[in-house]
């Protein structure tokens, strides 16, 4: 089918600007690491049940990514305010840093691309991701919103 052909074809492009752009940090964490950095960075300090259950992960190994986390500095366990027994996880400011590299990365070589994109075609792709982004239930940043307030 053409039209599956023109999505793979295009999925693999943008598969090749996120690994560049996450190249870098890779020398420092793991994917699985990085996404649960990008979580707490977007969620704000969260219950680390929340993010095993975000991320499809046991809890023990969640536990031990943020351990591992921990000992690098790139993310901080700290009591909830409410129920001190509770642990919430947050980024800490060298963890949002990473993000914010790689964010400003991969936003560059995108802007890069877009710009190839004839100017009167523009509208048209930014309307095809935002379906896409729909359609597979990916929220914006400022749509998501940390688990239980």
């Amino acid at each position: 089918m053409a039209e599956i052909d023109e999505v793979l074809a295009a999925s693999r492009g943008l598969l090749g600007i996120v690994a560049r752009s996450l190249a870098p940090a890779l020398e420092h964490v793991t994917v699985p690491q990085f996404r649960l950095i990008v979580l707490v960075t977007t969620l704000g300090p969260t219950r680390a049940g929340d993010l095993a259950e975000r991320l499809a992960v046991e809890p023990s190994t969640l536990t031990r990514n943020v351990d591992r986390l921990v000992a690098g500095g790139w993310v901080e366990r700290r009591p909830g305010a409410a129920n001190r027994r509770e642990v919430l996880v947050a980024a800490t400011d060298r963890g949002r840093a990473l993000v914010d590299e790689v964010s400003a990365r991969r936003s560059r070589e995108l802007a890069e691309v877009l710009e190839r994109v004839p100017e009167a075609e523009r509208p048209a792709v930014v309307a095809g991701m935002r379906a896409l982004r729909t359609a597979m239930d990916e929220p914006l940043p400022e749509e998501v919103s940390a688990f239980g307030g």
